[in-house]
C-alpha cells in the first residue's frame, strides 16, 4: 500500500491523501480546495497531481470546503466513484458546496470584466453550482459506527470527530498479502467539550495514523472565559455606539455563536441588541443542523427540555436577501452582525468590513483560526491598513479574537484524543494539516509522549507503508 500526500501537507487547506492499494484500488481521502492563497490559490487547485477517472473511492471525513470543495471538480474532469460519508455530511455538502460554485461562477465573471478591459484572455470557473448539484448522485452516506464494505478487500466506518456536524475520523481495513493493514485518518479534531455536538469519542487501534495539526503549537482559552469575553465585546461595542462585526465559518462556528447568544437571552443577560445573521448559507446550515439532533450532546438536548430552538430568540434575525444586507451597511444603529466568512476573505462579511473597519465605535471580533495571509490574519496581527475589494482601508474599529469557539482542538486536546492508541502498535504516523512551524512544534510534543515513526510530509511525497 502506497500513501501520497497531495494537499495540506506542510500548511492548512487542501486536504488530499491518495491511498493505492497493491491491487491498483485508488481510495482518496478528502479532496479539499486551497483557501486564502490570493492569485496562487486558482493554480493549486487546478493542479490535483491525480487523474479524477482513475479514483475509485472517495472518503470524505467532513463537509468544509478545505476539505471537500474539490469533489465538484474532480466529478466535472471524470470522477466517476462513490463519495463515501456520514449522514449529515452529505446533507452539509448539499449545500456548502453549491454555494462555492455560485461563488466560483461570480468571482470569474468579476475577473473576466477586468481581464476583457485589459485586452486580456478570459478564464473558466474551475466549476458552477450546477457541477456541484449533479456531483451529489455519487454520494452515499452512512451512519456513525457502521461498517461499510467497499469491495471484497476494503471497508470503512466512521467515528465521531466532534469537529463539525458529521465530521469523522476514517477507519479503513485493507486486506493484502493474507494481512489487515489499518488506516485511520482524523480528519480535523473537535474539542473534547463542545457547546452543540457529542465529544469525539475513541477510534480503533489502528497502524497506520494520519493526524491534523491546525492548533498544534497551541492551547485555547476556557469555554467559561470565551463566553464571557463574547457578552464583554457585545457590552463594549454598543458602549461605544458602534456595530459589532463577527466573521464566522456558516457552518459550525456560527451555530455556537448562535447558541451562546441564545443562552444569554434566556438568561436575561443579553443587551438589548438586533442580532443579525447575515448568510443565506447559515441559514440553510442551521436548518440542518436541526435535522440532525443525534449529533447533540447532552447539554443542549437539555436546553431543548424548554427551548425548543436553540437557535433563535426574539432579538435574532436571519438575513437572506442582498437588499436586506445592504440595509444593514446603511443604517448607523447599533448591533450585532453575524456574516460569513470565518477567514473574511469572501461573502457579504467583506462589505460589512469595507463598511466599518475605518470606525473607531466599531469592533471586528474573529472567533476561529486564519489562514495567514488571509485578511483576518493581516487584521489579527495588527495591520493599520488593509485592501477589501481592491480598496485600502484604514483599520481604526477595535479588533478581538475568541480562539476557544475554534472547531479545532489545541495540542493538549488532541493528544488526549489520540489517547486510545497504543503508541506500541502504531507503525507510522504522519502530520498533516497545519503550518510547518507548528507541526514541528506538534512532531516534538507526540515524540515526548512516546510516539514513535512520526513523518511531516511534504506536498506530493508518498510513502509505502
Amino acid at each position: 500500500m502506497k500513501i501520497q500526500f497531495l494537499g495540506a501537507a506542510r500548511e492548512v487547506t487542501g486536504s488530499k491523501h491518495l491511498i493505492t492499494t497493491q491491487n491498483g484500488k485508488k481510495i482518496l481521502l478528502d479532496c479539499g480546495m486551497y483557501q486564502g492563497k490570493g492569485l496562487e490559490t486558482d493554480s493549486m487547485n487546478r493542479d490535483l497531481g491525480f487523474n479524477p477517472a482513475e479514483i475509485d473511492f472517495l472518503l470524505l471525513s467532513h463537509a468544509h470546503i478545505d476539505h471537500a470543495g474539490l469533489i465538484p471538480f474532480i466529478y466535472k474532469h471524470g470522477f466517476a466513484g462513490s463519495v463515501i460519508c456520514t449522514h449529515a455530511t452529505r446533507d452539509l455538502c448539499a449545500i456548502l458546496l453549491a454555494d462555492c460554485g455560485h461563488i466560483q461562477e461570480y468571482d470569474t465573471k468579476m475577473f473576466n470584466k477586468k481581464q476583457l478591459k485589459r485586452g486580456l484572455p478570459t478564464v473558466e470557473p474551475i466549476y458552477t453550482k450546477v457541477d456541484a448539484e449533479r456531483c451529489m448522485g455519487l454520494f452515499i452516506s452512512i451512519p456513525y459506527n457502521k461498517t461499510f464494505l467497499i469491495d471484497e478487500t476494503t471497508k470503512v466506518h466512521f467515528t465521531n470527530t466532534g469537529h463539525l456536524l458529521g465530521g469523522g475520523v476514517i477507519n479503513i481495513e485493507v486486506q493484502e498479502n493474507g494481512k489487515t493493514k489499518r488506516v485511520a485518518y482524523t480528519g480535523d479534531i473537535g474539542r473534547p467539550v463542545n457547546r452543540i455536538l457529542k465529544a469525539p469519542e475513541a477510534f480503533p487501534q489502528t497502524d497506520i495514523l494520519i493526524i491534523e495539526s491546525t492548533y498544534g503549537d497551541r492551547l485555547h482559552e476556557g469555554h467559561d472565559f470565551a463566553e464571557d469575553k463574547l457578552l464583554n465585546v457585545v457590552e463594549s461595542t454598543l458602549r461605544k455606539g458602534g456595530k459589532l462585526i463577527i466573521p464566522s465559518f456558516s457552518v459550525g462556528r456560527t451555530q455556537e455563536v448562535v447558541y451562546s447568544l441564545n443562552n444569554f437571552f434566556n438568561a436575561g443577560r443579553l443587551p438589548k441588541v438586533d442580532i443579525f445573521v447575515d448568510s443565506p448559507l447559515s441559514v440553510n446550515a442551521t436548518n440542518i443542523f436541526r435535522m440532525h439532533y443525534e449529533c447533540f450532546n447532552e447539554e443542549i438536548l437539555k436546553v431543548m427540555d424548554n427551548d425548543q430552538d436553540p437557535f433563535g430568540f426574539n432579538s435574532l434575525y436571519y438575513i437572506q436577501t442582498i437588499e436586506d444586507s445592504k440595509k444593514l451597511n446603511n443604517s448607523k444603529k447599533p448591533c450585532v452582525i453575524i456574516s460569513a466568512s470565518g477567514m473574511m476573505e469572501a461573502g457579504r462579511v467583506k462589505h460589512h468590513l469595507a463598511n466599518s473597519i475605518s470606525n473607531s465605535k466599531n469592533t471586528v471580533l474573529a472567533v476561529g483560526y486564519c489562514s495567514p495571509n488571509t485578511l483576518g490574519a493581516k487584521l489579527l496581527r495588527g495591520d493599520k491598513k488593509v485592501s477589501i475589494f481592491g480598496n485600502e482601508y484604514d483599520v481604526k474599529a477595535d479588533i478581538e479574537r475568541i480562539d476557544a469557539y475554534s472547531g479545532h482542538g489545541d495540542y493538549k486536546e488532541m493528544i488526549g484524543f489520540l489517547s486510545c492508541q497504543d503508541k506500541s502498535k502504531l507503525q507510522k504516523v504522519f502530520i498533516v494539516h497545519g503550518e510547518y512551524e507548528g507541526q514541528q512544534a506538534y512532531k516534538k510534543t507526540l515524540e515526548n509522549e512516546g510516539y514513535t515513526n512520526i513523518e511531516i510530509p511534504s506536498i506530493k511525497q508518498e510513502f509505502e507503508v
